[in-house]
């Protein structure tokens, strides 16, 4: 590597070293491009890895299973006694922080492997075919023929709540947090919001949360949010709908709900969710052509290029929404395609989403709703999972599948899964709807007994009358 004022020419510059950018690099290489990634930290991975998606789910993970200790008449049904169970929240960390660095480590492996060269540092561009980062090596520059963008957003604060790490947190702080706070009040209305009430609420503390709409996840059907809504109050949460943070007076975070301003209790943190900013500021875009929009974010065409041909963008700093590492690493597998000349789009015709709540929350496609809203006839099913034999052996059978298929052709539309490991299940139904499956290709599709999969199989046949393991008086009578 060349340091000082002497330009490196390289095939591709990736800004970035979360899931966007790392793909994308690796994909890069793998079609025969020499390709350096920038990174302004020191480990790779990103917020997915480090601040995200993988400390959260090991926290809802291990949350979950001290919560069944503390069920102690589930498990004592099962023979199994928990008395004298105490939580050690310091190695609960440690535990999480561990499956982090694996993580982490093996991506840089991968990155190595592939022969991406890795820069740790700062960079932005000096005009749309140079970079100039800064860091560990000191000042560099690359010559680039394409560049990929896959800086990720940053959680931004509400007005007059500045993020102070100890009234007001955004969700890397929650996740880093030493100690077990006794109350504390989230507000948000996705995934996030909701996977943070739940495994605080495990754990012990006391928590409010706060939603701007009635309800959180208003896209979802309403009767799959109740279940889990039902979830969370077991739990001890309290759910404060149509909720608006707006000031800290004397050390009380004050939210506005109608015309009523009330004072959370003194001291309790307040977590906000939800409010993205891409990090796109400091990239001096303007030297390269383009320019910022909402939010921040790089306008994309479907091959994720920009209005500048050879520059690309993935991920969170795009106006693609929502900001997930599942979209993410899509993209970044199209736009090191497309920027190698191949015939690409990022077109996805089913989005899984999930939430780690208590029950599990999955969904895929159109609710019932959405669907009629859309134009479409629709047809449903439902499938309780009480009435499945493997989740009952699970000692979980709390949920149901709820399937929405087109009226006119049985197309299936939608999959909502409420219930254990509804996360792990959901990628069949993505596939079904991605590949045009209708209600009787999944009905004739064989699903090993006794499992949770079955829960797709009956539901699509609720929605066709012939459910088996259900009562159906409309099927009974014809």
């Amino acid at each position: 590597m060349v340091v000082g004022d002497v330009t490196t020419a390289v095939d591709v510059v990736v800004l970035g070293g979360g899931p966007g950018g790392y793909v994308a690099a690796i994909r890069a290489a793998q079609l025969g491009k020499s390709v350096v990634l920038v990174e302004q930290s020191t480990v790779m991975g990103g917020v997915c890895l480090n601040e995200g998606c993988i400390p959260l789910k090991a926290l809802v993970a291990a949350s979950e299973r001290y919560w069944q200790t503390l069920e102690s008449e589930s498990l004592a049904s099962m023979g199994i006694l928990t008395e004298g169970a105490s939580l050690d929240f310091s190695r609960m960390q440690n535990w999480k922080d561990g499956i982090i660095h694996r993580l982490t480590e093996g991506v840089a492996k991968l990155l190595s492997g592939n022969r991406v060269e890795v820069v740790h540092g700062l960079g932005w561009f000096l005009n749309s075919k140079e970079m100039r980062v800064e860091g560990e090596h000191g000042a560099l520059r690359f010559n680039f023929e394409q560049c990929v963008l896959a800086v990720g957003a940053s959680y931004a604060a509400l007005p007059d709540l500045p993020f102070d790490g100890k009234l007001v947190l955004n969700p890397r702080m929650a996740l880093k947090l030493a100690d077990i706070p006794p109350i504390l009040a989230i507000w948000g209305d996705d995934y996030i919001a909701l996977e943070l009430a739940t495994v605080f609420g495990r754990l012990g503390s006391h928590v409010a949360l706060l939603t701007p709409a009635e309800r959180p996840l208003p896209d979802v059907d309403a009767s799959a949010v109740r279940l889990v809504m039902a979830g969370l109050r077991k739990l001890g949460i309290q759910h404060i709908g149509q909720a608006f943070p707006v000031a800290v007076e004397n050390d009380n975070v004050v939210y506005l709900k109608g015309q009523t301003r009330t004072a959370l209790p003194t001291g309790t943190p307040l977590v906000v969710c939800g409010n993205l900013q891409a990090n796109t500021a400091n990239l001096h875009l303007k030297e390269a052509g383009l320019s910022m929009g909402e939010g921040g974010a790089i306008e994309v065409a479907a091959d994720q290029r920009t209005r500048v041909a050879h520059i690309f963008a993935a991920g969170d700093c795009t106006q693609h929404r929502p900001a997930v590492a599942t979209s993410a690493i899509k993209q970044a597998k199209v736009a090191a395609e497309a920027l190698a000349g191949k015939k690409v789009a990022y077109t996805p015709q089913a989005f899984p989403r999930v939430v780690g709540t208590s029950p599990e929350l999955a969904v895929v496609g159109l609710s019932a709703e959405a669907a009629q809203a859309a134009g479409y006839r629709v047809k449903t099913g439902r499938f309780s999972l009480a009435a499945n034999g493997r989740a009952l052996t699970l000692g979980a059978d709390s949920g149901v599948a709820l399937l929405v298929a087109d009226a006119d052709n049985d197309a299936l539309l939608g999959v909502t899964l409420v219930g254990t490991r509804s996360g792990d299940l959901i990628g069949e139904a993505a596939l079904a709807i991605e590949m045009g499956a209708t209600l009787t290709d999944l009905a004739e599709t064989l699903h090993w007994h006794p499992g949770l999969g079955e829960m797709l199989l009956e539901g699509a046949e609720s929605a066709l009358g012939q459910v088996i393991h259900q009562l159906d008086l409309k099927a009974a009578s014809r």
